[in-house]
């Protein structure tokens, strides 16, 4: 393929994804095809021959887009949001042109400078301790998801440890150490907090929060007594800002200071709710964040930058770089002392341009239009809320402290059969898409607003096939 054929090929891609874009709200939001369809409908063996480039965009259609579940679409209201905008898809496109694998300085310095700008950018937008900023010593790096950083940090933490521990007793072992560490976290953290520690090697504890899905300092405290008390070394907590379930926020001020206290790590995980910190009016729930050793939000999530950006921020980088510091001569470089090398900040060795995406959306939307982008989502929440409160039959329920984007509500007085029966009978309806969760023995719907096309209009129609599906419900 040569230069005229990318313009040409890339035309017909950029027809396609815009087509797609148009029509989007009138595709079905979730895929109606049962697992293993795709096989019947392609060829058992790779073809031998070469095929027009035109005939595998037009196969695309048949083929692939009716497995496609719409994330963008305006009726779909599951999960978390996962972003999109066409500066950051142009900018992709220039990653993969570009096509450099920036692991150190030296094999592409502007992948490696560009990358702590904009996270220098982003931190300071969002009001994060100085001590975060690349210009000290600590600093910024994309990592691929809010998972690989909780890893990462965990992996670092333990590293640190373990240092601390041999320089005591140099007799001792990782494997023999690993028996007595502890990881913490609230009982509404999200699941992949259970497969770092799994990963690890560490035991995990969940922290019970309070009715509000709130984690306190004061049963962090207890938990820690008791563990000590057994034998045991607490070294690790996770505080979110934001779960999965409610939009809960961790009570960050009273977790950090028993954190000081212990001597823990505490990683801050802000996957979604991150993102709203770009506004002064949020930013009050990062008190307490003074005590973190690492931070990390995506903007993958809610900052119209396609998947996959997850801003991690740490406090000291020599504690990423002693635990993950691999050097074969094959790797060294002149400049290794006056420029950062990622790969030493990260667990695979390759990485993408993907600071392209940040650098495009943040000048091409600005701070206030990523500002009115996240506060709109918010008041189309707030809207929903109202259309809820008008209806006795339905109640809000674990409202966060914050309201954003995400509303959890259930039908009022209803047992947990029931509010399962409502959500299998909207989804089975196919017109909107949510997904529940079972939250302090309750069974509850969540609806977070998701895509960059929702209106007004979009969350009443919403509302009225909820309405619509319940009352055909309770009528039986």
């Amino acid at each position: 393929m040569d230069a005229d054929a990318l313009i040409s090929c890339g035309a017909m891609t950029l027809q396609f994804v815009a087509e797609y874009w148009r029509s989007i709200e009138k595709r079905p939001v979730v895929a109606n095809v049962q697992p293993g369809y795709l096989r019947t409908l392609l060829p058992l063996e790779a073809p031998e021959q070469p095929e027009s480039f035109s005939s595998i965009i037009n196969d695309l259609e048949s083929t692939i887009m009716p497995g496609v579940t719409n994330w963008h679409s305006p009726n779909f209201y599951a999960y978390f949001p996962t972003a999109n905008s066409y500066p950051a898809i142009c900018a992709d496109i220039l990653s993969g042109g570009i096509a450099c694998i920036g692991f150190s300085w030296i094999a592409s310095p502007s992948c490696t400078e560009l990358e702590a700008i904009v996270m220098d950018w982003l931190a300071k937008a969002m009001g994060l301790p100085e001590f975060f900023l690349s210009t000290g010593n600590g600093g910024g790096i994309i990592q691929g998801t809010a998972s690989e950083a909780t890893i990462v940090a965990l992996l670092a933490a333990r590293s640190k440890i373990f240092n601390e521990k041999k320089a005591e007793d140099p007799t001792l072992t990782l494997g023999r150490l690993l028996d007595q560490l502890v990881v913490y976290c609230s009982d509404q953290a999200h699941s992949s907090i259970d497969k770092a520690a799994l990963i690890v090697g560490c035991r995990l504890r969940k922290i019970a929060s309070d009715s509000n899905c709130v984690m306190h300092g004061e049963q962090v405290q207890a938990a820690i007594a008791e563990d000590r008390a057994a034998g045991s070394i607490p070294f690790f907590i996770v505080a979110t800002l934001g779960t999965t379930q409610t939009c809960a926020f961790d009570d960050l001020v009273s977790v950090g200071r028993v954190c000081e206290k212990e001597k823990l790590w505490m990683h801050i995980d802000a996957a979604y709710a991150g993102n709203a910190f770009i506004c002064p009016e949020y930013r009050h729930l990062l008190n307490g964040i003074e005590y973190a050793e690492s931070f990390d939000f995506n903007p993958h999530k809610w900052m119209l930058v396609n998947f996959d950006c997850s801003a991690m921020y740490l406090k000291d980088r020599t504690h990423f770089i002693d635990a993950f510091n691999v050097d074969p001569l094959y790797l060294k470089h002149a400049f290794q002392s006056s420029a950062p090398d990622y790969r030493h900040w990260q667990i695979p060795l390759g990485r993408r341009f993907r600071s392209l995406k940040l650098w495009f959306v943040l000048r091409t939307m600005g701070l206030d239009g990523l500002r009115a982008y996240i506060r709109k989502h918010i008041q189309l929440a707030k809207h929903f809320i109202s259309l809820i409160n008008q209806d006795n039959r339905f109640e809000i329920v674990f409202p966060a402290e914050a309201q954003l984007g995400l509303v959890c509500f259930r039908l009022k007085d209803g047992s947990n059969e029931l509010n399962e029966c409502l959500l299998k009978a909207l989804n089975d309806d196919k017109r909107i898409y949510l997904v529940p969760s079972m939250v302090k023995q309750k069974y509850i719907l969540r609806l977070a607003v998701c895509s960059w096309l929702t209106e007004e209009k979009h969350i009443e129609f919403a509302w009225n096939i909820i309405t619509e599906v319940a009352t055909k419900l309770l009528s039986k």
